[in-house]
């Protein structure tokens, strides 16, 4: 009984069968119980567990439940924290294991920004070995300090501001796999790989990754907007362009986020990135009326990419052209723009086009977005003042993923596939004096005016599964998304009047 402590991780089976994690909050001697707490889709639950069931699911803690005396049953003891190694994290495992041979591995530097992590507070014991199970993963949570971004945070000036979405796993995943992303604080992300070493002994090697903001599954879309979308909203009012898009792997969370809560296959809209802004924008505009002479319109536009082609979601998905102009100006022909004076109404434009919007069935999402879906607010006057581009990216797929073998499917992937490397080249370019490819995408094509000229801002929303199973996916959505900020910005222009000559309606 004495290796059961408050704050202890454990695991619990649940009365539909679920065996998950969960902290210790009270432990009951008299009653041979104790009480456990844990977080389930941002909501914290809790319940009383007798000692016996609790070493039923937990074997490992070596107590015999219905002795008094505590005498210990299990074969071989919970590996002990060894706090007088030199090396932080190191586990002690019992002789019987042995230990490996293997020099350990040197300090894995997911990224360039080393400079930048240095001044970060590193979590204790950031190198765990010699991970067998879950509980490892709970042990390296249990000395963590964490520091979850708050509503009351002020946020941060950016031309370009990249952030992190951690979603929670869903109730498929919470029977097979387990968690492996850990974000530490309001920065920084740590995700951890579970590998085996040639003589077979296992280890766990954790990437770092710092970005402007990370938020964990316990935000909400309202927090998460707070910090990526919101600030961009005067932008627009200010003669700029902002644009503000999600990308990850399908089945991330890309369209909850921008489009809202999903119950079944019926979405909230009004919980997503696209109606706050809305609501910002017209709260914007009837605090400026009065304050100045400028005289506004908003009006909304809603279209998809699909493959290679352009399509109108608020006219009956008429197919659209993109074309340049003779001064360099992005035109798109055709272009449905519908006039809005209240949220609500862009509420009903929202689930007019999202009704048409083009979606499949992968191995790891049964909707999946197949078009990239641009929503736009667009200010004007005589002429145009301000554009706000909402963009939900297709999810990027590997070849594996794709649960149907047809002709069609192989061809959406290669297209989706190619259009997110071609913009990943622009980010990889951007800020350099290296030829930009926009014209090799439609995507880049469409989202030109966010790489160029000193008012466009842009936020990158990087969303990533928490699954061992998505683990190579995180790592390289997260990866992708750390080339959007490494660069000091030097901002390409067409020519020195392209975004201040603005073409008329």
């Amino acid at each position: 009984m004495d290796r059961i402590k408050v704050s202890q991780y454990v695991d619990i089976r649940r009365s539909d069968g679920r065996i998950h994690g969960a902290r210790i909050h009270v432990v009951k001697p008299e009653q041979r119980s104790v009480t456990v707490e844990w977080t389930e889709n941002g909501v914290s639950h809790g319940k009383d567990i007798s000692f016996d069931e609790l070493l039923r699911v937990n074997p490992q803690l070596g107590f015999a439940a219905s002795d008094e005396t505590g005498e210990q049953t299990a074969d071989h003891p919970m590996p002990v924290r060894n706090h007088d190694e030199d090396i932080a994290g190191c586990w002690k495992w019992p002789k019987k294991f042995g230990s490996s041979t293997i020099p350990k591995s040197l300090t894995i530097s997911a990224s360039p920004l080393g400079h930048r992590r240095a001044m970060l507070p590193r979590p204790k014991h950031v190198s765990v070995e010699c991970v067998g199970d879950i509980r490892y993963f709970r042990e390296y949570r249990s000395q963590i300090d964490f520091h979850p971004i708050q509503k009351s945070d002020l946020s941060e000036e950016h031309q370009i501001c990249v952030c992190v979405r951690k979603r929670p796993l869903n109730a498929e995943e919470q029977l097979k796999d387990i968690d492996v992303v850990t974000v530490l604080n309001h920065k920084q992300v740590v995700v951890h790989q579970p590998q085996t070493k040639v003589d077979l002994t296992k280890h766990l090697v954790n990437s770092e990754f710092v970005f402007d903001y990370a938020f964990d599954e316990a935000a909400s879309n309202e927090l998460v907007y707070r910090f990526t979308a919101q600030p961009l909203v005067k932008t627009i009012f200010e003669k700029g362009i902002a644009t503000c898009f999600a990308y990850g792997q399908t089945g991330s969370g890309k369209t909850h986020t921008m489009g809202g809560n999903f119950t079944g296959r019926s979405q909230n809209v009004a919980d997503g990135i696209y109606a706050m802004t809305a609501k910002d924008v017209f709260q914007t505009l009837h605090e400026r009326r009065g304050t100045t002479a400028v005289d506004l319109t908003v009006s909304c536009s809603y279209f998809e990419i699909y493959g290679s082609k352009l399509f109108d979601l608020l006219n009956k998905k008429v197919q659209l052209k993109i074309m340049e102009d003779g001064r360099n100006h992005l035109q798109i022909i055709g272009l449905t723009e519908v006039p809005v004076s209240n949220e609500q109404e862009v509420i009903k434009l929202l689930q007019r086009g999202n009704r048409i919007r083009a979606a499949g069935q992968t191995s790891t999402n049964v909707q999946s977005s197949r078009s990239h879906a641009i929503f736009q607010f667009i200010l004007r006057t005589k002429y145009l003042h301000g554009k706000f581009s909402l963009i939900d990216l297709a999810g990027n797929e590997k070849g594996a993923d794709t649960l149907s073998m047809n002709k069609q499917m192989h061809m959406e992937s290669a297209e989706i596939n190619r259009s997110l490397l071609v913009l990943k080249e622009c980010i990889r370019n951007f800020g350099t004096e290296n030829y930009l490819p926009f014209r090799a995408s439609k995507l880049t094509l469409a989202l030109r005016d966010s790489f160029i000229g000193n008012n466009a801002k842009t936020c990158m929303i990087a969303m990533i599964s928490p699954g061992m199973s998505c683990c190579e996916q995180t790592l390289n959505t997260l990866r992708y998304a750390e080339r959007y900020q490494v660069r000091e910005l030097v901002v390409p222009s067409l020519n020195e009047h392209c975004l201040t000559c603005f073409d008329p309606p």
